[in-house]
């Protein structure tokens, strides 16, 4: 497996990007695709040259917070470590970036990443921006080393 950072232009970035969403379309509803700001920092990785899962690290409000987003791993590709392997990599990149902490946000219906978020030491925190009033949201908040 090979992580690498890659322009928010990158066909395969952007492929798996609509496949994310479809994903969520399916579990939520289309009541809304959450935006990404400029500034975004997005990883891939790729299993035998194909990309199978992406994240990002975006800037937020506070210039020492930074917010994941985007997380996600082709269904065939699934339980191999990927998702773990892809955050790993956007904590790195968040701290290179002088970030000390990172936070995200992630949905009841997505059993798998809650347990994802919990082992790698997210913790629940208040909700924030347009998850303030979403019955569904589950924010965490991880300080980074």
């Amino acid at each position: 497996m090979v992580i690498e950072e890659r322009d928010v232009k990158d066909g395969e970035l952007a492929g798996l990007l609509e496949a994310a969403f479809q994903e969520l379309v399916a579990r939520y509803g289309s009541e809304g695709r959450s935006t990404v700001h400029g500034g975004a920092r997005y990883l891939v990785a790729s299993v035998d040259g194909r990309g199978v899962g992406c994240g990002a690290v975006q800037p937020t409000e506070d210039p020492y917070v930074g917010e994941l987003k985007r997380m996600y791993v082709a269904p065939a590709f699934r339980g191999r470590g990927i998702a773990t392997a892809v955050l790993s990599g956007l904590e790195e990149l968040a701290a290179g970036e002088g970030y000390r902490a990172i936070r995200l946000a992630t949905g009841e219906r997505q059993p798998e990443a809650i347990a994802l978020y919990e082992r790698r030491g997210y913790r629940s925190t208040e909700p924030y921006g347009k998850y303030i009033n979403d019955q569904l949201a589950h924010c965490y908040q991880k300080t980074l080393a």
